[in-house]
């Protein structure tokens, strides 16, 4: 069975259980799934059960698919990812992205983790990624092209949407919320970057890194969805501070995130068109 064949039987299973019509996506990152607590009125998935979808080995990412009304969308959340890392294909990983678009979602959220390499962000603040870098090695439409879900050769240039970024900017400013701007790197994971690493990233320009988010908003701008990248810094990275990274510090600095994001998000959720 092809990639397109794939997303079609997800596609069948999940609006075969469910009258919503979503139009916009949303993706949890680490930390942060709680926010499929604000949907009214939600349709339930598993990723086990829905076909193609894989169960995510994480935690912290619990694996479940949401589909519901928020601030008057119809949304499809999922509440935790997949990671390269985990030893998953590329193409397994982007599988539930494709999935949002064959349902109908033509724009996306998605939220991550970072550590904070620009001395300028702080634990806790959250970052609109204005554009990223890609240090893994890999890219998700390595292989065969299948017309029907994209072009061959992906401009990348207006990945990251303007009209969207803009918005997000309006309701921070509307909502009194603190929010950064800048460049997200992506590193494969699972080990924690080195503090020579982090030189290196913070010299190509690099404000943030993460182990996820590329390999998905890739995919979403193949699939023509608008993409709008969310960070919420986890910690300072390796060797920007004394500071090494643990657990608890991590959870602390999401705890107090989280208020802003959720709040961002559903504000942008009422200014989309």
């Amino acid at each position: 069975m092809n990639l397109y064949e794939k997303i079609q039987e997800a596609k069948s299973y999940i609006e075969s259980r469910t009258q919503y019509r979503p139009t916009v996506g949303v993706i949890l990152g680490s930390g942060l799934g709680q926010f499929v607590n604000e949907i009214q009125n939600p349709v339930i998935f598993p990723y086990k059960d829905i076909p193609h979808f894989h169960t995510t080995s994480v935690q912290r990412h619990v694996g479940r698919l949401f589909i519901g009304r928020l601030e008057g969308k119809t949304v499809m959340m999922l509440q935790g990812r997949l990671h390269y890392y985990e030893g998953l294909s590329l193409e397994t990983v982007t599988i539930p992205v494709r999935v949002m678009k064959a349902c109908g979602v033509n724009s996306v959220i998605i939220t991550n983790a970072s550590g904070a390499i620009n001395p300028d962000l702080n634990p806790a603040d959250v970052m609109i990624i204005t554009d990223h870098i890609n240090v893994a090695g890999v890219n998700p439409l390595i292989g065969p092209n299948d017309n029907r879900l994209g072009p061959r050769f992906l401009d990348l240039t207006t990945l990251y949407d303007r009209e969207l970024r803009e918005i997000a900017l309006k309701v921070g400013e509307k909502e009194n919320l603190k929010l950064q701007q800048g460049v997200y790197a992506w590193y494969s994971g699972p080990s924690v970057e080195t503090p020579a690493e982090i030189r290196m990233l913070r010299i190509l320009g690099a404000d943030a890194v993460g182990m996820s988010t590329v390999p998905e908003a890739i995919v979403a701008h193949h699939s023509g969805m608008r993409v709008l990248g969310i960070a919420c810094m986890a910690n300072m990275a390796a060797g920007i501070t004394d500071e090494k990274v643990n657990a608890q510090t991590i959870d602390k600095n999401l705890n107090q995130a989280r208020s802003t994001l959720f709040k961002l998000i559903k504000g942008v959720l009422r200014e989309m068109a």
